[in-house]
């Protein structure tokens, strides 16, 4: 599913400007407080009870979504979190090496990855599962790493999406520079590139902001705050809220629900097309929470608290788009019953596959290695044969 902008204009902001929410129906503006641990204004288009909240300045860019395309994103979630959910599953099963889940951060990924364009490049971490999706890799080729069987396991400039990113906060520089050379080449494209409020720490994060607004790349900076860099808090990470941080490079930031799929589909649709007219880059800060494990070898119950989990709980992205839903008679039983049956569906599809992988070449780590290859290489090869070839030996004793 493409969901196209219906924007007529472009809104317009100061360098480093926050959000308004000021709406028709309600507003969902935070009333500003002067202790550092206020919660700072954020964008929010759907409230945890499903219910919609007006807001003049991003409405434009959801307002034309059918029923159809709502219940698109609603899917988008639902087999999202069924795939993550198996893959974990096939950790703790031993089918797998390592896995990160998004659970809990399906509407911000669902939102912005269905707010780009096929021409759009997008740079992951490694979390972004979600994106993958809206970008149409297949979710099995996204194990093939975890399993140990390959490096990505699909071509990045077949969907613009790049393999994932395991060193922390390279990428934005990667996407930086792509954005450079977008903008140079005239094209009618935009560059997004996805981090945590971990990695926002990082040097790498820095020099991308650095060189995207003085260079004014069309890139748009999209950071999850799951609120927990592994086991450091945010606080720990930034004496002001992650999207303020952009003021001193001279750019925007915005902070979005990112529980609120409505919400960051239209905060990163303004973002990306924003870059496309040549304003340079924007900091997108989707507030959100990690729900299970940072990976899992990560025990989250070591650092954080059970109450902090629930209260979180409810307000999942998932539970909050289908009451919006079902409230406005946008989908019935039988929507959500098939849904099930395809989830479940998709479920059995990745374990076939994910069991079915083969095991890798064992010598096609020595290739390119060098371009015209190397005697050192050669050797190296040879005695990896003869270490392969004593367990058929000793086997055959």
């Amino acid at each position: 599913m493409t969901v196209e902008s219906t924007a007529a204009r472009k809104p317009r902001r100061s360098a480093g400007g926050k959000a308004g929410t000021t709406g028709t129906k309600r507003t969902t503006r935070t009333t500003a407080k002067k202790s550092p641990d206020a919660e700072p204004e954020l964008v929010q288009l759907l409230t945890p009870e499903g219910e919609r909240v007006e807001h003049a300045e991003y409405d434009p860019y959801v307002a034309g979504l059918t029923p159809e395309e709502l219940r698109g994103l609603y899917r988008d979630m639902v087999l999202t979190r069924r795939f993550d959910a198996e893959a974990t599953s096939l950790q703790r099963q031993g089918e797998l090496g390592l896995w990160a889940s998004l659970l809990g951060q399906e509407a911000a990924q669902i939102g912005s990855g269905r707010a780009t364009r096929e021409d759009d490049y997008v740079f992951p971490t490694y979390r972004e599962h979600g994106v993958a999706w809206c970008r149409g890799v297949d979710p099995t080729n996204l194990l093939g790493m975890f399993r140990g069987v390959n490096n990505g396991g699909w071509d990045p400039n077949s969907n613009n999406f790049h393999l994932y990113t395991i060193v922390i906060g390279s990428q934005t520089l990667h996407a930086t520079g792509y954005a450079m050379g977008v903008a140079k080449d005239g094209a009618d494209s935009a560059v997004i590139a996805y981090f945590g409020d971990g990695a926002s720490s990082q040097g790498d994060v820095a020099e991308a902001f650095t060189f995207s607004a003085v260079y004014n790349a069309p890139v748009v900076f999209f950071c999850q705050n799951n609120q927990w860099a592994i086991s450091e808090p945010t606080e720990k990470q930034s004496r002001v809220p992650l999207y303020q941080r952009a003021q001193g490079y001279g750019f925007p930031g915005v902070r979005v629900d990112g529980n609120d799929v409505l919400a960051c589909l239209a905060v990163t649709k303004w973002a990306l097309e924003r870059a496309r007219s040549g304003a340079g880059p924007t900091l997108v800060e989707a507030f959100t929470y990690r729900m299970g494990a940072h990976t899992t070898s990560d025990d989250p119950t070591r650092y954080r608290g059970e109450e902090e989990r629930l209260a979180w709980e409810a307000k999942d992205p998932i539970l909050r788009l289908r009451r919006h839903l079902e409230a406005s008679g946008h989908a019935d039983e039988g929507f959500f019953a098939e849904l099930e049956t395809e989830s479940e569906a998709l479920g059995r599809r990745v374990r076939e596959a994910v069991r079915a992988m083969p095991d890798p070449d064992h010598f096609a780590i020595f290739e390119h290695a060098y371009a015209d290859g190397h005697a050192l290489v050669d050797e190296e090869r040879a005695r990896f044969a003869a270490y392969q070839a004593s367990f058929t030996d000793a086997e055959g004793v």
